[in-house]
């Protein structure tokens, strides 16, 4: 990644590095990662509230503004805007069978999966190449009192991989030893 300082973590329940940075340096280190936890799942119905809808069908695109929130699962997406772009021919939102090519949120962006949560300036789901990229001045992603800081996080959904890059600066991360696990 150049210039750019990344980190990738493996978050498959709990954030137990302790052991991986007893011997490298943060800076330098870099593992593969697992964020099952922000899987998108299809079998589920999908709750979404908003102060305002507006949908532009000939744009292929509906517009959620003030106090956006998603549910699904135990899956929750909050910000103050959020627009869904859909495939032409693809169907419609209101019908409820749009094909859904991309969802960009904005304004403060809040998602909880799980036991696991993520903050950002702005984000967006691109459901075609199964990927969510948040951005911010600072991306914070915490389970408990673990804690990552950085300023964009990328998650392959399909795979669960992750990656956060700090931008320039360094990622910054707090781990709770009271977290690891005991054989």
């Amino acid at each position: 990644m150049s210039a750019i300082s990344a980190f990738s973590f493996r978050l498959a329940g709990t954030f137990i590095l302790l052991s991986l940075f007893a011997t490298t340096p943060l800076a330098a280190q870099e593992t593969t990662s697992k964020m099952k936890g922000l899987q998108l799942s299809n079998e589920e119905p999908i709750q979404i509230e908003s102060d305002k809808l507006e949908i532009k069908d000939p744009e292929s695109k509906a517009i959620f503004t003030g106090n956006v929130k998603v549910v699904q699962g135990t899956t929750t997406l909050q910000a103050g805007s959020m627009v869904v772009y859909y495939k032409k021919g693809g169907g419609a939102i209101s019908s409820g069978n749009a094909d859904i090519d991309r969802i960009e949120v904005d304004k403060k962006v809040f998602l909880q999966s799980g036991t696991q949560q993520a903050t950002a300036d702005s984000g967006e789901f691109n459901m075609t190449a199964q990927t969510l990229v948040l951005k911010g001045k600072q991306v914070v992603l915490s389970e408990g009192k673990n804690v990552f800081t950085g300023c964009q996080l990328n998650v392959q959904m399909d795979t669960g991989e992750a990656q956060l890059e700090a931008c320039g600066g360094r990622v910054q991360i707090q781990l709770d030893p009271k977290s690891q696990k005991t054989n």
